[in-house]
């Protein structure tokens, strides 16, 4: 399978977007683990930097969390809203 890139919006921020709408349609649900850096990487082509600014940017919105040597996974929402 090869991934179709826009070419007016960066690699991460399309991948972190797909990721991110999995999260929201409840595709990938609270606790699920999301793909590691290598397997984006495999599946959509892009550079370990790329994947880590996806991983780095669904942190920072609060979409996932990281368990070192473990991987990452989707958070449960935060009941206070």
């Amino acid at each position: 399978m090869t991934f179709e890139f826009a070419d007016d919006e960066p690699r991460w921020t399309q991948v972190a977007g797909i990721i991110r709408r999995q999260i929201e349609s409840g595709e990938l649900r609270p606790g699920d683990k999301i793909p590691s850096v290598v397997r984006l990487q495999e599946t959509y082509g892009i550079s370990t930097s790329t994947g880590q600014k996806v991983h780095r940017a669904l942190r920072s919105e609060g979409l996932i969390r990281t368990q070192s040597g473990m991987g990452s996974y989707v958070k449960r929402p935060d009941p206070s809203g």
